[in-house]
């Protein structure tokens, strides 16, 4: 089957590699989000999928617009079958979408209609979901309600973190897509439709504001939150006026309750109070500074009395 595939992040790179692979399939180009600029020198970045098709010498394609009319008279000239898509991160306009004879098909990571939207992943983990997973689905003009083909399912671990999650979704998705676009070549493989209602939640992007830790909320709300935001947006809180960013952090049940956001140094040890019990500091980064442990963090401020996060 002739493929374009679209895609812009690091987790749309294990299903490209998987299609780059195949030997059912040839991905005659890749459309992704335009460069953008990135870090501290705001240097010109390409995406992670222009990085790998270019490697590849596979034609990419940029368009600001899915709907510009020289990408639309491009993706025409390309002729492709089928479209598939993981995290590109643009909508798609129905003059795109009618151009492949099989239509776009999308990789989510979701188990639809569960989580439709940007950050299903992040949701899944801030809601303590137990179970997770992907499905793949043709592309319509509603937000995540096409029928969808198939499905894998994924265990959230207890000490997961987007990334951690998202990372496996991505390994066990390649797959799934795969032999999606090989049953729609053979024909043996029909979408079903989701369901009108039932189950449908919505998953809406989650930006620095949704990341700052709310000390006064239940310790399992709090790890929750701060592993959704690993890595991306990155939970943060404030101390002495300045941003302070946390890696994921840990329960503490078993110690003294502490008030919220009161803070208790021993030697290597950060604990911080919630609206239950403590949670344990892990890796922490200070405004303008490098990442560092908790404890090291601890000594370099020297903490006073009544010194508290948030």
């Amino acid at each position: 089957m002739r493929l374009v595939f679209a895609g812009t992040p690091e987790p749309a790179l294990p299903p490209l590699r998987a299609l780059l692979d195949s030997p059912r399939h040839e991905v005659v180009a890749v459309v992704t989000r335009p460069d953008a600029q990135s870090g501290r020198g705001r240097q010109v970045h390409r995406s992670p999928v222009a990085e790998l098709a270019e490697s590849r010498g596979i034609e990419v394609l940029r368009p600001a617009k899915a709907g510009d009319p020289e990408f639309l008279a491009r993706l025409k000239a390309l002729a492709p079958d089928c479209c598939p898509v993981v995290a590109y991160g643009a909508l798609l306009p129905q003059s795109a979408l009618d151009i492949p004879r099989f239509g776009w098909i999308n990789l989510h990571f979701s188990l639809l209609p569960a989580w439709r939207g940007a950050a299903p992943v992040q949701h899944a983990v801030l809601h303590g979901d137990p179970i997770t997973g992907a499905a793949t689905f043709q592309i319509v003009k509603e937000l995540d309600a096409g029928p969808v083909y198939g499905v894998v399912t994924e265990e959230i671990r207890p000490r997961d973190t987007s990334g951690d999650l998202l990372a496996r979704l991505a390994e066990s998705g390649a797959g799934l897509l795969a032999a999606t676009l090989d049953g729609v070549e053979d024909g043996t493989l029909e979408a079903r439709p989701q369901p009108a209602a039932d189950g449908v939640t919505y998953a809406a992007k989650l930006d620095v504001k949704d990341a700052l830790v709310d000390w006064a909320a239940p310790a399992m709300r709090v790890d929750r939150l701060v592993r959704a935001c690993t890595p991306a947006p990155g939970a943060w809180t404030e101390f002495r006026g300045q941003r302070l960013k946390l890696g994921p952090v840990l329960p503490e049940p078993q110690e003294a309750p502490l008030a919220p956001g009161e803070i208790s140094a021993v030697k290597n040890t950060v604990l911080v109070g919630t609206a239950t019990h403590p949670v344990r500091l892990d890796e922490v980064q200070p405004q303008g500074k490098r990442q560092m442990t908790a404890g090291e963090w601890a000594r370099g401020v020297r903490l006073a009395p009544g010194d508290r996060l948030g």
